[in-house]
């Protein structure tokens, strides 16, 4: 890791002085991820994030001073080497030694966002910290590019991965820093096949245990289904004789939208937390904004497990599972971070709660909306109370994979009338 962020330092474009922004990689009983702002003045340089802040003098490519924490100007000493686009720190401050390495944010090319078309040819089974880019976009910048199915097949039916809900990415988004929030806008979200498996049993998790113990179900039963995209409707390929009859509105979706978890973890493409990951939500689809929390430089983007159709829940463990083509853009909010996934239509606002239990989710998707409402909209927890008491929805996102996916959310005509946001 350390390896790859060296790189990334050495290859960043020259700065002509110490002033600006600057991206830290800083070493103090562990690794932490900084964004600072640089000042200058007759000789002297300014240093802050948060509650610290260098004050130092420069002498030619070196600055030395003091180190201020939480007030106190007297909190330690700092010495920092100014080299082309790169700068080297050590000091101590109250907590002890530290040292540091930084960058200037590499700054989007000449003549503006770019539309890249990117066709995969490897597929991932984790989100994950360590996995190479597959590509490198600017916020801004649009990418159209395409998924196989759950189990590996792409749309001509060709085996070009493992099963498991293979991920497109990952994508590496220039200027994405700790702390930050990656927006997602998913612009274009369709099918490119006429086929779709599905699960044929609700799985046992969302059953009572007697009910489930007696069913008698057929092993053999079909799971295939035709994908009418001229109308608009799924249908059974080999229905049996109650369901010869029976459609399904398309809804194409992506069930795995994420980005790579916090620390040094790696989760496969069937699990989900706060970094997002398989969160197989319904309204996931072509329209939907998505916001996650940046754990590692680049963010780095993960998407996947085309859908084209789900009820809630994903009550067989597989939606109508098929591949697909979607069109997504990028955008950053710097120095806001989300401790768990948000999302926004032109309906509603969604806020998740990932949890172990059904409980524990409604607790974390309701805390998230309240939050979100209360920075957005400046609304007092008694205001927001009277907001959600008469407007919240929730759905039961998902119940078969490892964790319980539930969102809250409210709709944005409920909104229209408060305060500023």
């Amino acid at each position: 890791m350390l390896a790859t962020i060296a790189f990334l330092l050495l290859s960043a474009p020259q700065p002509s002085t110490f002033t600006g922004d600057w991206q830290l990689l800083w070493e103090q009983m562990g690794t932490q991820y900084l964004r600072v702002t640089v000042t200058q003045e007759a000789g002297k340089a300014k240093v802050t994030w948060e509650n610290e802040s260098f004050e130092c003098t420069m002498s030619q490519n070196v600055c030395e001073g003091t180190v201020t924490e939480n007030g106190n100007a007297k909190a330690g000493k700092v010495k920092i080497t100014i080299s082309g686009a790169e700068i080297k720190g050590e000091g101590a401050d109250l907590e002890g030694a530290f040292t540091f390495i930084g960058k200037r944010e590499i700054g989007p090319p000449a003549g503006g966002p770019k539309t890249h078309q990117f066709e995969p040819t490897v597929f991932h089974n984790y989100f994950a910290w360590n996995i190479a880019p597959a590509l490198h976009i600017f916020p801004g910048d649009t990418v159209e590019t395409k998924s196989v199915d759950a189990g590996g097949t792409d749309e001509h039916g060709v085996r070009r991965a493992r099963g498991g809900n293979p991920l497109t990415g990952p994508f590496f988004v220039e200027g994405a820093w700790p702390g930050d929030t990656l927006v997602v806008h998913l612009k274009r979200v369709r099918l490119n096949r006429g086929t779709a498996g599905s699960g044929t049993n609700i799985v046992p998790s969302a059953l009572g245990p007697g009910y489930f113990r007696n069913l008698k179900m057929d092993e053999h039963y079909s799971g295939e289904w035709t994908l009418d995209r001229e109308h608009g409707v799924a249908r059974p390929a080999k229905p049996s004789e109650h369901l010869k009859d029976y459609t399904v509105p398309l809804k194409p979706m992506l069930g795995c939208i994420g980005v790579a978890p916090p620390q040094e973890q790696a989760f496969r493409s069937g699990y989900l937390g706060p970094w997002g990951g398989n969160m197989d939500y319904r309204e996931f689809g072509e329209g939907v904004t998505l916001y996650f929390g940046v754990n590692h430089p680049g963010a780095l983007l993960f998407l996947g497990d085309g859908h084209a159709a789900q009820g809630a829940g994903e009550l067989t463990g597989d939606a109508l599972e098929t591949s697909m083509e979607f069109t997504f853009s990028v955008d950053l909010i710097k120095g806001k971070n989300l401790n768990m996934p948000r999302a926004e239509n032109a309906e509603y606002r969604m806020a998740s709660g990932i949890a172990n239990s059904l409980p524990d989710a409604v607790q974390q998707a309701t805390t998230n909306l309240s939050q979100w409402l209360a920075a957005d909209y400046k609304l007092t927890p008694n205001e927001i109370a009277m907001v959600l008491g008469t407007a919240i929805h929730y759905d039961v996102a998902e119940v078969v994979d490892p964790l319980v996916h539930v969102v809250a959310k409210v709709e944005k005509k409920a909104l229209a009338t408060l305060g500023p946001k």
